[in-house]
């Protein structure tokens, strides 16, 4: 009932002319999605962006005469766009949230403007520990760090696959760089050789040639579905049987079908985050009826993201200030975990669960939860 009168109240302040928020007007404030839209890796920050835009729908269908408006800025997922879309974003004194940036490279350079500027940040996405070592007041992340996924995948390789000599391969890229850095460093002298690829890369030859040259009967890939894509089909191509694992940052379908469902099968996809047709509620029913898509990854976690601070805006949170102050000490259960934020933006440690999935019969596939 105090957030319903204090939505009211706000109702009442915006039709007198009020529109700053300063005023504490709720009845036309932002929040936005920051991430890829377009370019090699746009399906993951599509699933992102819809999740966040079915939260803001549904909140609009029952708060009509307060609508809070959903931003959308497209990265291409290019870090070097990040600075001038964050500038954009603090500019608009209606905006108040980002869910996002999407990827780790863009939240480096974008995360210290928006912070500075009293933007809250809830990432359901980038994964690198090292955003929240910034130094950003305003960063949060709605999910599982690499540092929890690397040991992760590296045990599901030691214990599952019990994989004797592994190739690593990362794209140099803060989230690829990262999270190959931590498998290595739990696999020790299991990993026989390492390769180091570019982003956009094409051809990869020199580096089949490297991995055939090494024996190895896996290959760990720290990178992105775009690159992961066209790698394993070459590979498939040129003999290669060693299995394939790789971090969220390729679990999507469009790495199936950028690879070749044959060439894709049995591969292991690991994340920090829930399956979508294990989220809470009618997350998932909600999610197809509204695009016509199953969820795809992170779209639970942005659907989260974008609930905790639309629950605060309608709490009456209607300064930037207010609602960092919300979400720092917000607590609740999404439809993907229990939410409580450490005091360096981290979700509380034990509402992570790391998850395996694997490619099979061209699908990927929820398998089980990584070990400890």
């Amino acid at each position: 009932m105090i957030g319903l009168l204090a939505v009211s109240a706000a109702c009442a302040d915006d039709s007198s002319g009020s529109g700053d928020t300063a005023t504490g007007s709720t009845c036309d404030l932002k929040i936005a999605f920051f991430g890829a839209l377009t370019g090699g890796n746009a399906q993951l920050g599509i699933n992102i962006r819809d999740g966040a835009k079915l939260a803001v729908d549904q909140y609009n269908t029952k708060n009509a005469d307060c609508k809070v408006g959903l931003v959308e800025k497209d990265s291409a997922g290019d870090p070097a766009q990040a600075s001038g879309l964050a500038t954009s974003l603090v500019a608009d004194t209606k905006l108040l949230g980002v869910v996002g940036p999407a990827f780790s490279g863009e939240s480096k350079v974008a995360n210290p403007i928006l912070s500075k500027e009293g933007v809250v940040i809830i990432t359901p996405s980038a994964t690198n520990p090292a955003l929240a070592t910034q130094g950003d007041k305003t960063f949060h992340r709605g999910l599982g760090n690499d540092a929890s996924q690397g040991p992760g995948a590296a045990n599901y390789i030691k214990t599952v696959l019990k994989s004797q000599k592994v190739f690593v391969v990362d794209d140099a890229s803060e989230y690829g760089k990262g999270l190959a850095d931590q498998v290595k460093q739990v696999l020790g002298a299991t990993v026989v050789d390492s390769a180091v690829v570019k982003e956009q890369q094409v051809d990869f030859g020199a580096v089949i040639d490297q991995v055939k040259g090494s024996a190895a009967d896996a290959i760990f890939w720290g990178g992105y579905y775009r690159e992961a894509s066209p790698f394993l089909k070459q590979y498939r191509d040129a003999g290669g049987k060693a299995k394939f694992i790789a971090g969220d940052g390729v679990k999507d379908q469009a790495f199936v079908d950028g690879a070749g469902a044959a060439n894709a099968e049995g591969a292991i996809l690991t994340c920090p985050c829930v399956p979508p047709e294990k989220a809470g509620g009618t997350f998932a029913a909600d999610y197809k009826a509204a695009t016509g898509r199953e969820a795809g990854t992170y779209s639970a976690e942005a659907f989260d993201a974008a609930n905790i601070m639309l629950e605060g805006i309608k709490a009456g949170n209607t300064t930037r200030d207010k609602l960092e102050t919300f979400v720092d000490s917000y607590q609740g259960q999404g439809v993907t975990t229990k939410f409580k934020f450490q005091e360096n933006g981290e979700i509380d440690p034990a509402s992570v669960a790391v998850w395996a999935y694997k490619v099979e019969g061209g699908k990927v596939i929820a398998e089980q939860e990584t070990p400890k």
